[in-house]
């Protein structure tokens, strides 16, 4: 699709071409610590701001943003949409409720 498309109805047709703004990774128990942590660079990589990874045995949610902004949040914590998807706060225990 075009740009100009896109910029006049605001539609997309067949799949985003590039990497978006805010992914999110829930780890499964057949993932290793090591695959769920390139996987998440690598959406950074490529373009991805913001990635968040949901590890439901530990209740916890990493938040990259860089390979040198990585936060671990705790049940008391919450995510911060930030400059991603400003306004938007996840408290961490709602997505474990």
């Amino acid at each position: 699709m075009s740009r100009e498309r896109l910029e006049a109805t605001g539609e997309v047709e067949g799949y985003w071409l590039g990497a978006p703004d805010l992914a999110v990774e829930v780890v499964s128990p057949n993932d290793t610590h090591s695959e769920v942590v390139e996987k998440s660079l690598e959406w950074l990589e490529a373009g991805c701001r913001m990635v968040i990874v949901v590890e439901p045995r530990r209740k916890t949610a990493t938040v990259y943003r860089s390979r040198d902004d990585i936060r671990i949040l705790t049940e008391g914590d919450a995510i911060d949409g930030a400059d991603v998807v400003p306004g938007w706060r996840l408290p961490v225990s709602e997505i474990f409720a």
